[in-house]
């Protein structure tokens, strides 16, 4: 047993894990101490009071109690506990010129994984993406910001790298269930990601870096003999009774094909209207919708970390999930961004949407999360006649609402969060603009009566939600605080059905729904983890067809 050497440091072992408690500031910028990384400076306390080597196996934030502190979990090399944790090595397969083709819809992080695991059996993908490159994305979502001019095709959800690209690039995920998340993990870790990753509790990549990591994949992909066709919008479908026969793009092109995997994201609506026309079946989903909270971050450090001065130096900056319940439904927190900035993710001029990202420092001055509420069918008018569409009209007539309270240029509604939750229904009132914080989201905000926006059920179960969490952070409603919306986006409205096992939709064999867009996915990792499920599902058919055949 080793002897401690740290702030507050406990220290022991379970097996041949070992467990050490560390200031904040050693464990998150060791940099500080003279040492490139937390490898570093765990190599040069305690390597040699193990053997093989050292392997970092997690690395957490306690802010439980008095003080917070970090738990750093490690072991030996060599030991059975660091070879779970390391994943198995993409090795892509040389394509021949007959290898077999997968034609991918979106390039969000389900279609470039799943074009990635194509390469590993030596198969072929073929994305098609209705946005642009990275490059050219980065030009339209900054104009976006800017002057809140909208590319319908090219925008925060769009493009290259699809949502996931200007995003906070969280990869918690609860889905463990679904896939390997080691070797996803050891592979973004390939692409550019940064190594802690590897064993952060709540690992993240940032916005900053997700692009060029992007960039990367698909040059890796290309390398392989994959290929990619940017500006290339799916249209509509050619069927007959055995599947899928072609893609018709908005130009008219028709392309021929044999497997096609949809990864078109949740805000894809185009798409569902297309299988609509095409006669395929669709379900309704339930999902949750609200508004979008802002705080300054350094309020939220003091929360968490139970501080009565500043946050000291070099500490990482705090983040947050709740949940509570209303009326036997759940309201909680969503995709929290510490120290991050709200952004406009429409992709419908007549439309306002609120979502937030982080760079990979967190170091910007405000803190946001989304602020939702479980929506079902009985929440909203049924559409008679197309069921499947009933919260999407839901959905859209929000967000077009939400574009009128805005007054264009996709400027957001918002308003103090005291008079957002205010249940009595006096804080309808508008306030002039002097009387809101300064707020991150640009193109910029509009003061509003944002408690109008979602009918009197929903916005009653959002405000006493935020009235049961202030009971145990009174400073939540500070006036620095803003809200404002809608948060609309966060999972989507409707499902695309597929078999269980074979993983294609029911009547379509050679058709394969995948991700958010979906319906089953909830964030970067699951979309991830599904798509190399469904490309093994479909190889693993198409193959034993091939089989049965010769």
């Amino acid at each position: 047993m080793c002897s401690p050497r740290a702030f507050g440091m406990q220290f022991w072992v379970k097996m041949s894990v070992h467990e050490v408690y560390l200031d904040p500031a050693e464990a998150y910028a060791p940099y500080t101490l003279g040492y490139p990384n937390l490898q570093a400076l765990m190599e040069d306390r305690y390597a040699s009071e193990i053997s093989g080597g050292l392997t970092i196996l997690r690395r957490s934030l306690d802010a439980r109690g008095s003080g917070a502190r970090a738990l750093i979990r490690f072991a030996s090399s060599s030991s059975i506990e660091a070879s779970k944790g390391r994943g198995h090595p993409f090795v892509p397969q040389q394509l021949g010129p007959n290898a077999p083709e997968l034609h991918i819809v979106g390039a969000g992080p389900a279609g470039i994984f799943a074009a990635l695991r194509c390469l590993e059996y030596g198969w072929r993908p073929i994305i098609l993406e209705r946005g642009q490159a990275i490059r050219e994305r980065r030009r339209d979502v900054a104009l976006l910001s800017r002057v809140g001019h909208l590319n319908t095709d090219s925008n925060y959800c769009f493009g290259e790298g699809g949502a996931g690209t200007f995003s906070d690039g969280k990869l918690y995920t609860r889905s463990t269930k679904r896939g390997d998340i080691d070797s996803v993990l050891r592979l973004l870790i390939e692409l550019g990601a940064p190594p802690e990753i590897a064993y952060e509790a709540h690992p993240h990549i940032g916005t900053n870096k997700l692009p060029a990591l992007i960039q990367t994949a698909r040059q890796w992909i290309e390398a392989a003999g994959g290929c990619f066709r940017f500006g290339s919008r799916v249209e509509d479908l050619v069927i007959d009774k055995c599947g899928i026969k072609a893609l018709v793009l908005q130009d008219g092109q028709r392309i021929p094909l044999d497997y096609m995997m949809l990864c078109t994201g949740h805000s894809a609506r185009d798409v569902y209207e297309m299988l609509d026309r095409c006669g395929l079946s669709m379900e309704p989903k339930a999902l949750a919708m609200g508004v979008r909270l802002e705080h300054p971050q350094e309020l939220v450090n003091r929360w968490r970390y139970r501080l009565r001065s500043e946050t000291p130096r070099h500490w990482p900056v705090a983040s947050y999930s709740v949940v509570e319940q209303v009326g036997g439904k759940g309201v909680y927190s969503f995709c929290m961004c510490p120290g991050g900035v709200m952004a406009p993710c429409a992709t419908n001029p007549s439309q306002v949407v609120t979502n937030g990202w982080s760079p990979s420092r967190r170091n910007n001055g405000t803190a946001n999360s989304g602020w939702v509420t479980e929506i079902g069918l009985a929440d909203v008018p049924l559409d008679k006649a197309r069921p499947a569409f009933s919260l999407l009209n839901f959905q859209q007539s929000i967000e077009r609402r939400a574009a009128e309270m805005g007054g264009g240029h996709q400027w957001a509604p918002a308003q103090r969060l005291q008079d957002f939750a205010n249940l009595s229904g006096s804080g309808v009132k508008v306030v002039d603009s002097h009387s809101l914080a300064a707020c991150s989201y640009r193109p910029g905000i509009t003061p509003s009566a944002l408690n109008t926006l979602y009918p009197v059920e929903i916005q009653s179960r959002l405000a006493a939600g935020l009235h049961q969490w202030a009971k145990r952070w009174p400073a939540l409603m500070t006036t620095e605080a803003v809200v404002a919306g809608p948060e609309s986006r966060t999972s989507s409205p409707i499902r695309i059905p597929r078999l269980d096992d074979l993983l294609h939709h029911p009547q379509c064999a050679n058709l394969f729904p995948v991700g958010e867009g979906a319906g089953y996915a909830g964030g970067i990792m699951s979309a991830i983890l599904d798509a190399r499920r469904s490309v093994d599902a479909l190889v693993q058919r198409a193959t034993k067809a091939g089989s049965s055949t010769q």
